[in-house]
């Protein structure tokens, strides 16, 4: 045992015990630039013409970002913050865009535990959260239920 172990590690997510049906969060805020755009594009080979032709007309005025990279950058965020540690495999993703996302608008998300179903053995569990994706101006530009298989508490193994 190291002297290290009684610290508190920071950043941790919660253990699906200390999740509650209803529980809400929110992230942090992300500005998406110029330069994700570019960058996420290229790393995922999306270069379609609405993502690389800043002259193109298409039916949304301004530099689009592709869904997934809105999904990608607030999946981020939650692991950032709610996922960190306690996290152990991502199980099933149905997501919306319900509106676009621009280069220069900045995104961030509520998401909401909406079930937790504990596994019959290894102290885990199943959640569940609804995530709705905001812009600067409260609009929502996406929507997707995630569940994953989470963690539980080491000291009620």
């Amino acid at each position: 045992m190291s002297e290290f172990d009684s610290i508190p590690q920071l950043g941790r997510g919660a253990y699906w015990q200390e999740l509650a049906v209803g529980q809400k969060g929110k992230t942090w805020r992300r500005t998406v630039t110029e330069g994700d755009l570019v960058n996420f594009i290229n790393a995922t080979g999306m270069v379609e013409v609405l993502f690389t032709d800043a002259t193109y007309q298409g039916a949304v005025k301004g530099r689009l970002a592709p869904a997934a990279l809105t999904y990608s950058f607030i999946e981020g965020l939650i692991f950032q913050s709610a996922i960190q540690g306690v996290g152990l495999a991502l199980l099933e993703v149905s997501m919306k865009a319900v509106a676009p996302v621009l280069v220069n608008d900045t995104i961030w998300a509520v998401q909401e535990v909406v079930g937790i179903r504990p596994t019959s053995r290894n102290n885990r569990a199943v959640v569940t959260w609804a995530v709705t994706v905001y812009n600067q101006d409260e609009k929502v530009v996406m929507t997707y239920d995630v569940a994953r298989m989470v963690k539980g508490d080491p000291a009620r193994d």
